[in-house]
């Protein structure tokens, strides 16, 4: 059975290597929040990543197929006016991703 005093100082170091770990990022990037790119970037890829994934989204989809482009459709409209009418990426998003299962499930099975 080990020593206590070395389970002690093996708890201690493992603990301190976690500490930093985990506080060496906000350190290291703590100066670059003063930054006017990143500020920049921050006010714009929001939507850079939103227009990524609508592209990702309908870049495979049949729209000339009737059934089966219908729900993207309608999920992507649901999606934009949610967005435009409330303002909440998150309700935007997850209602948009509601409708579209729903959707596809009904349509495909």
């Amino acid at each position: 059975m080990p020593e206590p005093g070395y389970l002690l100082a093996a708890v201690a170091l493992s603990a301190a290597i976690t500490w930093a770990l985990r506080a060496l990022p906000f350190a290291l990037l703590a100066p670059l929040r003063r930054s006017p790119l990143v500020a920049h970037l921050g006010a714009t890829m929001p939507v850079g990543v939103m227009a990524v994934l609508v592209v990702h989204t309908l870049r495979d989809v049949p729209l000339a197929v009737p059934p089966h482009g219908l729900p993207t459709v309608l999920a992507l409209l649901v999606t934009v006016g949610l967005h435009v009418w409330r303002r909440q990426i998150v309700l935007s998003i997850v209602a948009g991703t509601a409708v579209h299962v729903v959707l596809l499930s009904a349509v495909l099975t």
